[in-house]
């Protein structure tokens, strides 16, 4: 793509600043299951709001129904919002056609900024594109971060994966892990791709790769039972997604399995499930500040030509460990539904 038309190409002088403010308020909406539906929040004024003119954000991702992971990042993002005096527009499909009519949905309206998730940005190459031409600045936020710069996005913010797998894999190593399955719940999602790809590069046992249908949480239960009984050697089952890791749990149950399980990404039921010794540990990549930087980040880069990692590297939320060692004080933001 032409990379001069993008706002990074207009800057009068470089700028490097951290996105984040100094205290984060927890308060923020209440946030339902996304799908096709476009979603407006931030409606009501709330106490400290900026002065600055209303802006226009639409924060499109890949949510499926019903996964939980994005109600965190949703929340993040709309509390920025309430903060920034920012119009927050949610909206999200799996479907990577689906998604990149959404973006086009939000070039359509002429909002101020869009923070977009990358899954699978080929699919979404061409109305990022269009974006930029229409002069819309674009973030991207946790998914996509080997793509972002190529597709001339303003900046970044999320895990590297592959970073994340390795630590993964390192971990597993710790606990005396020698056979585990990855289970994918979205074929194609390269950031699921990456992580197993990176757990299988550090750790040292074996290591398969289950896909499962994500959207069918009765047929992940069934398939991962399946293999468990197939082979009862796997002692530990990885999930790529909080929702995920529960039912990995029954599955290991009703297979009569010894194995453990542990997973990627985290929510308030699973802290609990940590506490309890039910999941061994998560990984954390902090999706509320994933969705609260997007939008404080385009807020920045209109009111003060602001661009978190100066355009060249992206604003890293994780890997972080939770287990019993510290689950405890992660907990009581997990309730909040923040981390």
């Amino acid at each position: 793509m032409d990379r001069s038309s993008h706002p990074r190409s207009r800057r009068v002088a470089p700028f490097v600043a951290a996105a984040a403010a100094a205290a984060l308020a927890l308060a923020g909406c209440s946030s339902g299951s996304g799908g096709k539906k476009s979603e407006e929040g931030g409606a009501d004024a709330s106490a400290g709001k900026a002065s600055t003119p209303q802006m226009t954000v639409a924060l499109v991702t890949h949510q499926a129904p019903g996964d939980t992971f994005w109600d965190i990042v949703r929340k993040g993002a709309q509390t920025a919002a309430d903060k920034d005096n920012v119009k927050l527009i949610y909206s999200a499909d799996p479907n990577a056609g689906n998604q990149a009519n959404l973006v086009q949905n939000a070039i359509d309206q002429k909002v101020d900024g869009i923070a977009v998730t990358l899954a699978k940005p080929d699919a979404l190459k061409s109305v990022i594109a269009k974006a930029t031409a229409a002069g819309i600045p674009v973030v991207g936020i946790n998914s996509g971060l080997s793509d972002w710069k190529d597709l001339g996005l303003l900046e970044f913010f999320g895990q590297d994966e592959t970073v994340a797998g390795e630590a993964f894999g390192k971990r597993l190593n710790e606990v005396g892990a020698k056979n585990t399955v990855c289970v994918v719940h979205e074929q194609g999602n390269v950031g699921l791709t990456q992580r197993c790809a990176g757990l299988e590069k550090t750790f040292e046992g074996t290591t398969q790769v289950l896909n499962v249908n994500g959207t069918d949480m009765p047929s992940v239960k069934s398939t991962i039972t399946a293999k468990l009984k197939q082979d009862s050697s796997i002692d530990h089952v990885v999930t790529l997604g909080a929702p995920f890791a529960p039912t990995a749990v029954q599955s290991v149950e009703e297979a009569g399995s010894k194995a453990k399980v542990a997973t990627f990404d985290l929510n308030k039921e699973l802290t609990g499930a940590i506490q309890a010794g039910d999941i061994e540990f998560a990984v954390d990549q902090q999706p509320y500040l994933q969705g609260y930087l997007a939008v404080d980040g385009l807020w920045l880069y209109k009111n003060n030509g602001n661009y978190s990692g100066g355009g060249e590297q992206p604003v890293l939320t994780g890997p972080a460990f939770v287990d019993k060692s510290n689950v405890e004080a992660v907990s009581q933001f997990a309730a909040k539904g923040t981390r």
